[in-house]
């Protein structure tokens, strides 16, 4: 009895604070992935949260999360479930919603455990709307090496873990090789870590009809993969502390960089406009009808492009640093469980069965039943990228075995290959204003409404303001 009354006087300390925020969050927009840093996490350490997490899971548990979810999901909840045999579990199956969750802390009413994207972690863990893990990894006997070092970064703030991760689906570049070979080059010449290269490639890869573009070189993916164009010319959205670092000189540069990259195949307006006319999951997608050379692409993407294999001929190759090594950057969703969860022993054991990998085998064996009963002889199966690379590796060497299609073949590995190459932005108490300015300042640069160096400093400023808001600094 007496740590329930600490853990709600905790609780009702931070109240004020915590609605304070709640018109801060209300304003963002669910984002492309920001993540983590600040430490190392795993099962050493705890930030002192006086929450138990050691008791046998029993009761009720109240889940928000698993919108839609697929025989990959679906079979890792059964998987759970079974191992929680003690456990009622509740599922609101709905999207999150930041003001939403927000506000639901504020009023005390809250799930037992949350699926967000990792990009809210930082953000929460220092309103202290979420309970640090640390302890719950420990009493359940699972190491942070469990995970990929860059997704673990990704839900670490102030030295500890907040989050339980699942999913990490790096982005990569994929090539459209018969439009390559037409104009004599290779994928080799789709090299993001030589500038002027690049640049002379995609001018001989871009058409147009009419004034506007027919076929872009390079689907750069902005402004959501700003981020990593700029961690991989070196720069960074945050220090190690989280603070705003958008006005970083290697990020102007790289940003300069990329609208002259837009303005070599008719600019970025011209270019917003033709992709948006892309038919990116139909039969008339962008690889079929000639209208990319190249793009930057997740890796769940090539389970799209499996269903037209027959019209289109591609490769991949690595998003590269400006050294020319491999590079990608870590991204997914996690669970965390707020501040004032009843249920905190069993939302942590549930998570954690979730990102087991005896879950994750089961999901493998559910999607490989999936493309064996589906008549499509298109499906393949190119795994599953969990966050885990004990279970990625478990899966790929069961399940992802020649497809038949050289081409796919070749794509598949390169995923593979990059995986290991991930790396985090980092967590910030400003991570959602961070993701928001970027946003905003590379398409007002791209656009041509502010110089690159103007447009983030800009974007700064409003980061910075957010980001001494929250940590009082």
């Amino acid at each position: 009895m007496p740590l329930r009354i600490s853990r709600e006087g905790k609780l009702m300390k931070k109240r004020q604070r915590i609605l304070l925020a709640v018109t801060a969050v209300a304003s963002i927009a669910a984002l492309t992935a920001c993540g983590s840093g600040g430490g190392g996490g795993g099962a050493s350490g705890s930030a002192g949260s006086g929450t138990d997490f050691s008791g046998k899971p029993t009761g009720a548990l109240n889940a928000w999360g698993f919108e839609n979810a697929d025989d990959v999901g679906q079979s890792r909840l059964d998987y759970a479930a079974q191992q929680l045999s003690d456990v009622k579990i509740s599922i609101e199956a709905t999207a999150f919603d930041a003001q939403k969750f927000t506000a639901a802390t504020a009023s005390g009413n809250v799930p037992d455990v949350v699926q967000m994207s990792s990009q809210y972690v930082g953000t929460f863990a220092a309103q202290g709307l979420i309970e640090p893990l640390d302890e719950c990894l420990a009493a359940n006997k699972v190491e942070s090496s469990h995970w990929y070092d860059a997704v673990v970064k990704d839900v670490t703030y102030d030295g500890h873990m907040y989050a339980v991760p699942q999913f990490y689906q790096p982005p990569a570049l994929i090539v459209n090789t018969r439009l390559l070979d037409a104009a004599g080059l290779t994928p080799a010449d789709i090299d993001t870590s030589n500038r002027d290269g690049l640049v002379a490639a995609v001018k001989k890869l871009y058409k147009e009809s009419g004034g506007n573009p027919s076929t872009l070189g390079i689907m750069p993916d902005l402004p959501g993969q700003a981020g990593l164009w700029f961690v991989a010319n070196g720069g960074a959205l945050m220090d190690a502390d989280g603070k705003p670092t958008l006005d970083d000189p290697a990020n102007v540069d790289e940003l300069t960089y990329l609208k002259t990259l837009m303005d070599a195949q008719g600019g970025f307006a011209k270019d917003k406009s033709f992709i948006d006319t892309f038919d990116m999951f139909g039969a008339e997608n962008q690889f079929v009808k000639d209208q990319v050379a190249s793009g930057v692409y997740a890796q769940w993407y090539p389970n799209v492009l499996a269903a037209t294999q027959k019209d289109i001929t591609i490769n991949a190759v690595p998003f590269k640093d400006k050294d020319g090594n491999d590079f990608t950057v870590a991204s997914g969703t996690a669970f965390v469980i707020p501040v004032g969860a009843k249920n905190p022993a069993a939302a942590c054991a549930w998570a954690l069965n979730l990102t087991s990998d005896e879950a994750w085998m089961a999901a493998g064996d559910a999607r490989a039943a999936t493309i064996k009963a589906d008549p499509d002889p298109n499906r393949m199966n190119t795994g599953l990228f969990t966050g885990s690379p004990t279970a990625d590796q478990a899966i790929r060497d069961k399940y992802v075995v020649p497809t038949g299609n050289a081409d796919f073949d070749q794509v598949i590995n390169t995923y593979y290959q990059v995986v290991g190459a991930g790396q985090s932005y980092g967590a910030s108490a400003a991570g959602l204003e961070i993701q928001t300015e970027l946003q905003t300042a590379v398409t007002a640069a791209l656009n041509g409404e502010k110089d690159p160096a103007a447009a983030l400093a800009d974007g700064q400023a409003a980061a910075l303001r957010a980001w001494e808001t929250t940590t009082g600094k």
